[in-house]
C-alpha cells in the first residue's frame, strides 16, 4: 500500500505485542468514564504530531463526537462489520443471524457525525446459510472486513476516491 503507518491507537492493550512486533508505535488511550473529550484530544494531538493524513477506525467501538468528526472530515475511514445501511451499531452479525439473512458483509465509509452513515467507499458480501452460527458469521465477516478496509484505504491513499455529498466516486476499480 502506498502509505506509511505512523502507529496504532487503542483503548485496549490486546494488540500491543503484535503491533510492536511489526515495529509500529502503540499508543494506549483508555476510555475513562466522563473523559471521552480528553481521549479525543489525545487522538487529535497525536494525529497532528505524527503528521498523519488518515485515521483508520477498526473495531473502535466508540461513538465519536461531532467535533472530532468535523475535524477529521474526509480523513477518517471506519470499517463497519455489516453491509450498511442495515444492522447498524453493535453486534450486527447477531442481528443478521436473528433475521435469517443469506448475505453478510462489511462496509468501509468516511466517518461523519451520523453514526455509520458516512459516504461509502467500498462494500463486499458473502453468502451464509442457516447452519452458520453467529460466531461463524463473525469469522466470515472478519475476512470480508479485512478485504474491504484494505481496498478503501488503498483507494483513499491513491487519491482515487472523491466525495460527492453523501456518496463517493471511486476511480479505476
Amino acid at each position: 500500500m502506498p502509505i506509511d503507518i505512523v502507529g496504532v491507537i487503542s483503548n485496549h492493550e490486546d494488540m500491543r505485542s503484535l503491533t510492536e512486533w511489526y515495529g509500529l508505535d502503540y499508543y494506549y488511550f483508555p476510555i475513562e468514564k466522563h473523559e471521552k473529550a480528553g481521549q479525543e484530544k489525545k487522538i487529535l494531538d497525536l494525529y497532528a504530531k505524527t503528521g498523519a493524513d488518515l485515521l483508520v477506525l477498526a473495531w473502535y467501538m466508540q461513538i465519536l463526537s461531532d467535533d472530532l468528526c468535523q475535524k477529521l472530515s474526509g480523513h477518517a475511514i471506519n470499517i463497519h462489520h455489516s453491509f450498511l445501511p442495515g444492522f447498524k451499531g453493535a453486534k450486527p452479525y447477531h442481528q443478521a443471524f436473528e433475521r435469517g439473512v443469506k448475505l453478510i458483509g462489511a462496509t468501509a465509509h468516511y466517518v461523519t457525525s451520523d453514526l455509520d452513515e458516512g459516504p461509502i467507499i467500498e462494500q463486499a458480501v458473502e453468502r451464509v446459510f442457516h447452519m452458520h452460527s453467529p460466531d461463524e458469521m463473525v469469522e466470515i465477516g472478519r475476512d470480508i472486513e479485512s478485504l474491504v478496509l484494505n481496498r478503501a484505504v488503498r483507494w483513499h491513499a491513491e487519491k482515487r476516491v472523491i466525495r460527492n455529498g453523501n456518496r463517493t466516486v471511486v476511480f479505476g476499480r
